[in-house]
């Protein structure tokens, strides 16, 4: 990989904002093996280790279910809840969105509102007030649009504290878009800003219907669009931003899909192309744990596909831009930002 070491030290210092991070797949082997023992189970740092490795995006989905099937009470979640604010601190994350398996914990009968209650409550205590968190409760594609109902219900239940969004992911190619319109109308009409992943996977075609079926805001990952110049255009003309995560498509096998080549590499992610083509990128770690990376490295991993210091700035940037905050809070963390640069020479 293509490195800069004083770049990326000065990258390390700089306060980013992490827009596309799933709790459960922050979940380091450690902490799964303590999680297991909690309730009774034998399981060894190598087990963990061989189901963090996947052939395909299916295989990641079998491991995702697998870990979230440790999570068991509302203590659970305290755990892996206050261990993720520990290393969002550690990356100078500043700001996060992250993702709550909400429809996973509805299948389980577990109480989403007890669980949320706990979490966030060791999330802020580890914080200290360092580190702002906001929430987006997820639903599951392939669980259908009745379920997906309930997640956006219990995401309007909590936006008093602190839930900002409702999003789709799962398996994008399972059910169609148009399916789940009703229950992102209701969730926009619940004050909730929408969310879906599309493109990961699936063609260009999904990220414009995740565009224009369901008023996506901003798109999980997004990267298939490189494959059809009419949706990088929709979405470069309407500022959709796009949550870029390289590891995680390179994981997945999902960069395969775009580049037509299964052994394809990070050099051939599109993000710089889609960066260079207008439209607004972002960069996150997905499921960090899962997939063996830092927000740090896929800053390293953008660099190797062909973005350079100004790009890398101009992403940061977008980071805190695209947050759903009100407009004082986002110019108020760029000049943070913009601060660090000046006293670096790069600004």
């Amino acid at each position: 990989m293509n490195r800069n070491p004083s770049l990326a030290d000065r990258i390390r210092e700089w306060p980013k904002a992490e827009l596309h991070l799933h709790l459960e797949g922050a979940m380091e082997p450690a902490t799964v093996v303590e999680l297991a023992a909690r309730h009774g189970e034998d399981v060894a740092l190598e087990e963990v280790a061989a189901r963090y490795r996947y052939k395909d995006f299916l295989g990641f989905l079998e491991a995702f279910k697998w870990v979230t099937s440790l999570l068991r009470d509302p203590a659970d979640y305290v755990l892996i809840a206050s261990r993720l604010v520990e290393t969002l601190r550690s990356q100078n994350v500043v700001y996060a969105e992250v993702t709550l398996s909400a429809g996973v914990m509805l299948r389980r009968h577990q109480d989403v509102a007890e669980n949320f209650a706990a979490l966030r409550a060791g999330a802020e205590g580890a914080a200290a007030g360092t580190l702002k968190i906001q929430w987006i409760f997820d639903a599951v594609r392939q669980f259908g649009p009745q379920k997906a109902m309930e997640v956006a219900s219990c995401a309007a239940e909590q936006r008093d504290a602190g839930v900002v969004a409702f999003g789709l992911g799962g398996d994008e190619l399972s059910l169609a878009a148009q399916e789940f319109r009703g229950v992102y109308d209701f969730a926009r009409s619940q004050g909730l800003h929408a969310l879906a992943h599309a493109g990961e996977i699936g063609g260009p075609d999904e990220v414009r219907r995740a565009v224009e079926v369901l008023g996506a805001e901003r798109i999980g990952h997004g990267i298939a669009a490189v494959g059809d110049p009419r949706v990088v255009e929709l979405l470069a003309t309407r500022r959709i931003p796009l949550e870029v995560c390289p590891t995680s498509n390179l994981r997945t096998g999902a960069l395969g899909k775009v580049s037509g080549n299964q052994l394809a590499g990070l050099p051939e992610h599109p993000v710089a192309d889609l960066f260079f083509a207008g439209v607004p990128v972002t960069l996150s770690t997905d499921d960090p744990a899962m997939f063996e990376t830092s927000l740090a490295q896929e800053y390293e991993a953008a660099l190797s596909a062909g973005l350079d210091t100004t790009g890398l700035i101009r992403v940061t940037e977008q980071g805190f831009e695209s947050a759903f905050l009100p407009l004082a809070e986002r110019q108020a963390l760029v000049a943070r930002f913009h601060q660090v640069l000046r006293m670096q020479g790069l600004l």
